[in-house]
């Protein structure tokens, strides 16, 4: 058994107090199982990221958090790496000149989809015109726009074989974070689109019954947000296919920030991750590292410990530094920065020593803020194997000071 059981919370890693505590106290709330910390855990707002919680009846807002949906798909294309080395460079720039990070768009190309005929729209319908129409106008803007913090677009080499594949992260973007604020408003008691109090980090979890209206509601948008943020992710796979001139030859496509409803051990439960990715007997994942680390592609395990772990495993590698930490307290009004733990000199050398031909990100996102990727993949042995290692050649993000109120 690679985990402990620390005040009732099943830990996989090295136990991080900020997050175990904030585990600890949704654990004391509602209609619990079980809650639970992945490898890569640390703090979030109210549930922790690489948090688990099992509920029976009931669902959290706060849990699945403001980047509804947010998660990773990867494509094993028909190319090798060795077909696109010698181009690398001008490729990495016709991504980050085509591809649209950060809030904005790049270019005119907006992406129409049959989504936007969903009928789970009706849940904004019956909350009002304004906000029914709002969300959906900056939903059609948004469909995929990548946005900044930690989402990328990357080009990988497979280790052994040599095969090109192409990896990103994100969400639904502000689509999702005002359905999120939205309904933690309804549950306070404000309006959906009010302006809310400043969340605070180890507040209690926002929590909504199941067969009460408003969870029936809630459950039906973040269904919503969840297949808006594969259309997104589908869309930028898409562009780096047509810029390589490749095809795909098989996908991974996985949420960690969303709930699933699940029957464990019988029992109907209502599993709650964030910034974890579903690891069921067979399931595939792609996991990704830093820029300056490999990615894999797992499969749950069909053992006692992954039953354990309500079928959950990490999403990466987990942050050991705060983006302040690292890139230093930004003056949004004079774009200046001051203090920071990490130059961006240490930051493009240690991706250069790794051989990555990067584009954008700033030091809140280089390697040296996360813990090592095989290091977090090691405690979760007895639940995944791990299929393909991918190395990283060519990184694309935001710029290091895009504002995106929609970054994680």
């Amino acid at each position: 058994m690679a985990y402990q059981i620390i005040d009732g919370v099943r830990v996989w890693g090295s136990p991080e107090a900020g997050a175990l505590a904030q585990a600890k106290t949704c654990a004391e709330h509602g209609n619990v199982v079980q809650a639970l910390l992945m490898a890569d855990h640390h703090k979030g707002y109210s549930q922790p990221i690489g948090g688990v919680i099992v509920y029976e009846g009931q669902i959290s807002p706060s849990g699945v958090g403001y980047d509804i949906g947010c998660g990773n798909k990867a494509v094993r294309t028909n190319l090798l790496a060795a077909d696109i080395r010698p181009g690398l460079a001008r490729i990495m720039d016709d991504i980050a000149r085509n591809v649209s990070f950060g809030i904005g768009w790049v270019n005119s190309e907006k992406v129409d989809h049959e989504l936007f005929d969903d009928p789970d729209w009706s849940v904004y319908s019956a909350i009002g015109r304004q906000e029914h129409d709002k969300l959906k106008a900056l939903a059609r803007d948004q469909l995929g726009t990548v946005g900044s913090g930690n989402h990328f677009v990357d080009l990988f080499e497979e280790a052994g074989t040599g095969r090109l594949w192409i990896g990103n992260h994100f969400g639904s973007r502000g689509f999702g974070h005002k359905t999120a604020s939205g309904f933690i408003n309804l549950a306070a008691g404000r309006r959906f689109l009010a302006n809310a109090p400043g969340e605070k980090m180890d507040q209690p979890p926002v929590l909504l019954d199941l067969d009460s209206e408003l969870g029936d509601m809630y459950y039906r948008a973040m269904k919503l947000a969840g297949r808006y943020a594969y259309a997104g992710r589908d869309a930028v796979i898409r562009q780096v296919l047509a810029i390589l001139g490749a095809d795909a030859e098989f996908e991974v496509h996985n949420h960690h920030n969303y709930a699933w409803k699940e029957t464990h051990s019988g029992r109907e439960t209502v599993v709650v991750r964030k910034g974890a990715t579903p690891s069921a007997p067979g399931q595939l994942g792609f996991i990704g590292g830093s820029m300056g680390d490999i990615s894999v592609i797992v499969r749950g395990k069909d053992t006692e410990e992954n039953r354990a772990a309500y079928y959950s495993t990490v999403h990466g590698a987990g942050r050991m530094m705060s983006r302040t930490q690292a890139a230093g307290k930004m003056n949004w009004k004079t774009r200046a920065r001051t203090g920071g733990l990490i130059s961006e000199a240490q930051m493009h050398e240690a991706v250069r020593s790794f051989g990555v031909e990067l584009r954008g990100a700033g030091t809140d996102e280089s390697p040296f803020v996360y813990r090592k990727l095989q290091e977090v993949l090691d405690a979760h042995a007895e639940t995944i194997d791990v299929l393909h290692v991918l190395k990283p050649i060519g990184v694309c993000m935001a710029g290091a000071d895009e504002f995106d109120p929609y970054k994680d």
